[in-house]
């Protein structure tokens, strides 16, 4: 038998064992009970809860994107540990409180707490497609991820397209029968795999080229110290560009959607706040990643790889000489992260499509039945244009995914909002937003961000400036007209 039909095998039986976990999961009302299937009827335990949350930081991005920048550019991917160290604190103060709402209120998405707050579901749908145009390309990732993980370590037999179809297809399938319980469940299965695979190779590969990690970086601070020290090799990253890198992620981390859904999730408070404790040990695990991506500079520095996300790949298949049983499972694992984070994308824009946007509207009477039914059709929907969004095989990881940390970050103001500062109003937040995300998409994608900071970080501080003046010149004229009175 070929190594890569060995690899291959391995892989299929690791695809066939979450699907089997995943649609057994499902519960007796997850398919007629909204509540049930978004948010596991509100009493998702300590543990279950931990790994769902981690699932976020172990994903494609972690296994391919965080060595494939330490190989590319050195110390600036080390904003990676520090935002995911800040993110538990914000977890710790927003969790309890987003909770407590959803309970009270009934809530199941952001936009329901951002329509319920400014008695306004236009602006809940306008919330939840910012939210939906910002968890597709998140999707994207974890798509090509596997894409990338698929063909790289068969060999080519299981060619991008269809590695990413496969990993995706079982994903789609168990999130569409099962809801969170099979999110749950899957994760707790992929969260151990990953975090033990992780740790294996980060030890392993360090060991066998370099004898250790302290040897491996004595020869880098010999031959190519630029690699140690900011803005890094190629200059990517200065302490400003570092700086607002951190702040972006840490704030904007906080409002992806998908993170929100699942404190509606907690059984109760102490859930929440014991996660929040034990959540940096996920970004902990990402220590062993960021090795492998050293250990790629020394190793490529004389035929520099083409795409750096693939370093990890070619260190364990090419370099390291692990045999192809070895090879399997380490698919397996970093195939987990993909999944376990595409499961709660999907599962995430699909509810707040049918939920926040299409229930305010062209199915406006529909029973609670059909709403499930919906967003399980959306599930597949979503997925599919992830997959396709996919097939562009965008060039970093990385910078995908900084890109739209800057998108979605901008609904911090009108989440704060809601849940701490009723009186900002519904006028100031929505100029907020709108002027903060057109300026992040202009220096993402159209002009130099100015002393190359990250472009959310100036879409952030204008949000915030637009909303502080809209509030001023509201509340003094609203102060003159009352005076007149």
């Amino acid at each position: 038998m070929s190594d890569a039909a060995i690899v291959t095998g391995i892989t299929l039986s690791y695809l066939l064992l979450v699907l089997w976990v995943g649609v057994r999961a499902r519960g007796k009302g997850t398919g007629s009970s909204l509540e049930q299937y978004v948010a596991g009827g509100r009493h998702v335990g300590v543990l279950i809860l931990f790994f769902i949350l981690g699932a976020e930081i172990f994903s494609a991005f972690a296994f391919l994107g965080t060595p494939g920048w330490a190989y590319q550019h050195g110390a600036p991917a080390l904003y990676i540990l520090a935002y995911l160290s800040l993110i538990p604190i914000i977890i710790w103060v927003m969790g309890p409180r987003v909770r407590e709402l959803g309970k009270a209120h009934g809530y199941l998405t952001q936009a329901d707490m951002i329509a319920h707050h400014y008695r306004s579901p236009g602006l809940g749908a306008f919330a939840g497609i910012i939210s939906v145009v910002a968890l597709i390309p998140y999707l994207a990732i974890q798509i090509a991820g596997a894409g990338l993980l698929f063909q790289a370590a068969t060999g080519g037999l299981v060619p991008f397209w269809l590695g990413a179809l496969l990993a995706f297809l079982v994903v789609a399938a168990y999130v569409y029968s099962s809801g969170l319980g099979g999110i749950g469940w899957t994760n707790l299965l992929q969260g151990v795999m990953m975090v033990g695979i992780a740790w294996f190779l980060g030890w392993a590969v360090t060991d066998r080229l370099f004898g250790g990690v302290g040897p491996m970086f004595e020869q880098i601070q010999l031959q190519m110290p630029e690699y140690l020290v900011m803005p890094g090799a190629t200059g990517v990253m200065g302490w400003g560009a570092f700086s607002t890198a951190i702040l972006v992620s840490a704030f904007g981390g906080a409002m992806w959607p998908h993170l929100f859904m699942k404190f509606y999730t907690a059984e109760n408070d102490r859930t929440l706040r014991q996660v929040a404790v034990f959540y940096p040990l996920f970004a902990y695990l990402l220590v062993p990643l960021l090795l492998i991506g050293f250990a790629g500079i020394l190793t490529f520095a004389d035929q520099p790889l083409a795409r750096p996300d693939e370093v990890l790949l070619k260190l364990v298949m090419e370099v390291a000489g692990f045999s192809p049983w070895v090879t399997g499972i380490m698919l397996s694992g970093a195939l987990a992260a993909a999944m376990s984070t595409g499961a709660n994308l999907a599962h995430t824009a699909a509810t707040i499509a049918v939920r926040d946007i299409l229930c305010i509207s062209v199915m406006r009477k529909a029973s609670e039945q059909a709403v499930v039914r919906a967003i399980q059709l959306g599930v597949l929907v979503v997925s599919l244009l992830g997959y396709l969004f996919a097939l562009y095989n965008p060039a970093s990881l990385v910078a995908v995914l900084l890109g739209a940390f800057g998108i979605i970050v901008q609904l911090m103001p009108m989440v704060i909002g809601a849940l701490f500062l009723p009186a900002l109003t519904k006028q100031a937040v929505i100029a907020g937003t709108v002027l903060g995300g057109g300026l992040t998409l202009l220096y993402q994608f159209y002009l130099p961000s100015p002393m190359q900071f990250h472009p959310g970080f100036w879409g952030f501080l204008l949000n915030l400036l637009v909303v502080a003046l809209w509030q001023w010149l509201f509340n003094n004229k609203t102060d003159a007209v009352a005076s007149k009175v």
